[in-house]
Formats: C-alpha cells, sequence, structure tokens
C-alpha cells in the first residue's frame, strides 16, 4: 500500500475509483484541517502524480507528529 498527503482543497480532485476511501467523509485530515491522507494500492493514479509517496513506516511517522495527532 501506498500513501500520499494532499492539501485539503485538492480534495474535490480526487477520483475515488482510484483510491481505497470511498468519499471525502472517509478521509482523515490533519488536526488543522489543512491535508488528506489518501491510500492506494498499485500505480499511482493520474491524479497524485508529482505528489510525494510514502510506505507505511514514513506515513506512520508522520500520522504519530502533533499535526496529526493530539499530544499526551
Amino acid at each position: 500500500m501506498k500513501y500520499v498527503l494532499i492539501l485539503a482543497e485538492e480534495v474535490s480532485s480526487i477520483n475515488f475509483s482510484q483510491v481505497l476511501e470511498t468519499s471525502e467523509d472517509t478521509l482523515r485530515y490533519s488536526l488543522d484541517n489543512n491535508q488528506a491522507l489518501l491510500k492506494f494500492k498499485g500505480e499511482t493514479p493520474s491524479f497524485l502524480e508529482g505528489k510525494t509517496t510514502y510506505n507505511y513506516e514514513a506515513i506512520m511517522e508522520i500520522l504519530n507528529s502533533p499535526s496529526w495527532a493530539e499530544q499526551d
């Protein structure tokens, strides 16, 4: 599985048939709602070309950061 972060204003450009999320309602957003996380398998969807692609370990580091997770 591959992961990509997009800006919230790019959500309208998502082709949900090419990613594992099914709608805007199933997206995970950063705490400030400026970014959203997308997951996909296989080839990079054309609307995500040029974006940074992360593996599981790299995305978990980001998702556990203060921008994405409440810190104790």
